[in-house]
């Protein structure tokens, strides 16, 4: 009780809680809040699988299953519902936008549909979606029979129940034609549906009528991490875990396109470059050992003349990624990806600065979470700790050690305090300029749809060749959100499905629900670094009067120019590092984005 009113005490000094707060909550009991169990309540059946996975890696099959382990997860319950919700309305709405394809198969009805209905399988993690079979078509609505339950003694529930399909809830459902085309409108259920038709609907907000759904072909994953501890909160690895078992979250090697541009301009700022350095944007050529030409290509297909880093990262440039990996040298690129853990052995070429070279959305989001926490390396985890059949501690993520957490009375001490002994793998002051200039990708970039939540977020879009992969990763100072869209055998999704318009909304929906009632807090600004006016376009120091003033982030010592300087010539240089990838020719990169 005295350690609960103490951590109230702290909650009501650091603003989190009201005098009025404080007061109530110190005077009730101590309660004890029963703790509710199954990986299906919180939809979070591709953790727990993860964490077996993990604990036969640790001990072995026979410890786990025998050896009475308790195991404690990081998961946090809500986020986990939270993250569901976000990342399956997300694939809902874009496989919706892509057409019907139609219905599973046709059955005959004349017989005991009900029966035949029980008999299919079902993924258990679709609800409150259920199976039907279309019984009677009329211009205006469909009749649905549903699937029945099978009762205690094994036995078909006898009852049938029966739901309308109105034609307004199934007007979505054009038909799908190739390369991502729809049909007409639809203007009659039976241009949709016919008898005997084996379909899945979701009940609406109005009583006695449903919708129409289809399961998506579309795929993706999504991750949210305390950036300072790598603790995941959650983590969902596909739509439906009934159906596939496949966990993209951390078994999926896609290529993360811009999603990687931040590591290649934190590899500059650590290398001299300012994010008022300005990169020439114009057409460049690179002739490979093959004897063929390399042309890095914007995803626009125009190009824009002298702009500043931040402009680039916010705008998601190639050429001005590539001209920068180029002049800085792309081996210094490469010992970044792999000291923050994106890569184990980037081959050296300019094509991974675009997010060529494959990895995994856990990842990339630990990798994220480095600029997050200030630089701190840290290791992302599943598992809290684990103990042994007698209560001992046999394991433990956190290895910080704590000063005074282990007082026996809680009066007039000192605040326990944690030793931080991670090791800082990203310059502290480079890290900060990063997230400032990510923060711009939200308010100015690529990534718009965050500047909805109206906080402090930061974060990137990625986009690859012909949209075959879609990524947004954010942050706020306390959570990073990872998440990866994409057929699971890559194909084109189609235009304007990019990082920023598939993604990001599926981020953003999860940070409004995760963040609702937390306070917004800015990103902590690093002792020493100075935030000076400049010109958002030359990158020189801002002149009275001037209109396209920014507040940029300089380094202790550093200045912004009083001229511009340009940065990467018009050469065409002949390179064995330009964008040769296990001996073939990576081209077209201007779809990345």
């Amino acid at each position: 009780l005295a350690r609960r009113n103490w951590v109230l005490g702290r909650m009501l000094a650091n603003g989190y809680i009201t005098q009025k707060e404080h007061d109530l909550s110190v005077k009730k009991p101590l309660e004890v809040a029963v703790r509710p169990f199954g990986a299906r309540l919180f939809a979070a059946e591709s953790f727990a699988e993860e964490v077996r996975r993990e604990a036969i890696r640790m001990y072995g099959k026979d410890k786990l299953y025998s050896g009475g382990l308790s195991i404690r997860t990081t998961l946090d319950p809500k986020d986990q519902i939270f993250a569901r919700q976000a990342l399956t309305s997300g694939l809902i709405k874009f496989d919706r936008e892509r057409g019907w394809r139609g219905a599973k198969e046709n059955i005959d009805i004349s017989g005991d549909w009900g029966a035949v209905l029980n008999k299919k399988n079902v993924p258990s993690d679709l609800n409150p979606w259920q199976l039907g079979v279309v019984l009677q078509v009329t211009d205006k609505e469909a009749i649905v029979g549903l699937r029945p339950k099978k009762l205690k003694n094994g036995k078909v529930d006898p009852t049938r129940k029966k739901v309308i399909v109105p034609l307004e809830l199934m007007k979505w459902a054009r038909r799908a034609k190739p390369k991502n085309r729809v049909g007409p409108p639809v203007k009659n259920p039976n241009e949709v549906l016919k008898v005997g038709d084996v379909i899945y609907v979701a009940p609406s907000r109005t009583e006695g009528k449903w919708h129409l759904v289809q399961m998506p072909e579309i795929q993706g994953a999504l991750i949210a991490m305390n950036p300072h501890t790598g603790r995941v909160l959650a983590m969902v690895g596909g739509f439906s875990y009934g159906k596939s078992q496949f966990n993209r979250a951390i078994q999926a090697k896609r290529q993360p396109g811009s999603a990687i541009k931040p590591f290649v301009y934190a590899t500059a700022l650590d290398n001299n470059y300012s994010p008022a350095s300005v990169i020439v944007d114009e057409e460049i050529s690179y002739k490979l050992p093959n004897g063929k030409v390399w042309k890095p290509k914007n995803y626009s297909d125009k190009y824009y003349g002298p702009s500043t880093l931040r402009t680039g990262i916010e705008q998601s440039r190639n050429v001005m990624t590539v001209r920068l990996a180029d002049d800085m040298g792309i081996r210094k690129f490469k010992e970044m990806a792999e000291r923050v853990g994106i890569y184990t052995n980037m081959p050296p070429v300019l094509a991974m600065a675009l997010g060529a070279g494959e990895t995994t959305l856990m990842r990339m989001v630990t990798a994220y979470s480095m600029f997050a926490n200030g630089g701190k390396k840290i290791t992302a985890t599943l598992i809290d700790r684990i103990q042994d059949r007698y209560g001992r501690t046999v394991y433990r993520h956190d290895k910080r050690e704590c000063l005074g957490c282990k007082a026996k009375k809680w009066e007039n001490q000192p605040e326990p305090e944690f030793l931080d002994n991670r090791e800082q793998i990203v310059n502290e002051y480079t890290a900060y300029q990063i997230t400032s200039m990510m923060e711009g990708v939200v308010q100015r970039g690529t990534a718009k749809e965050l500047k909805k939540l109206g906080r402090p977020v930061a974060g990137k879009t990625g986009t690859t060749n012909d949209s075959r992969d879609a990524w947004f990763i954010g942050y706020t100072p306390n959570l990073v959100v990872g998440v990866y869209v994409g057929y699971d055998r890559p194909r084109p999704m189609g235009k304007g499905a990019t990082g920023g318009h598939l993604a990001a909304p599926i981020v953003r929906q999860f940070m409004q629900l995760a963040l609702k009632g937390k306070p917004a807090i800015p990103f902590r600004v690093p002792a020493g670094i100075q935030l000076i006016p400049i010109n958002s376009k030359t990158g020189t120091r801002a002149a009275y009067g001037d209109k396209n003033v920014i507040l940029e982030a300089f380094k202790p010592g550093e200045e912004p120019p009083e001229k511009t300087i340009l940065i990467s010539g018009d050469a065409i240089p002949e390179s064995g590092e330009a964008a040769v990838i296990e001996g073939g020719l990576t081209t077209g990169t201007g779809g990345i984005y």
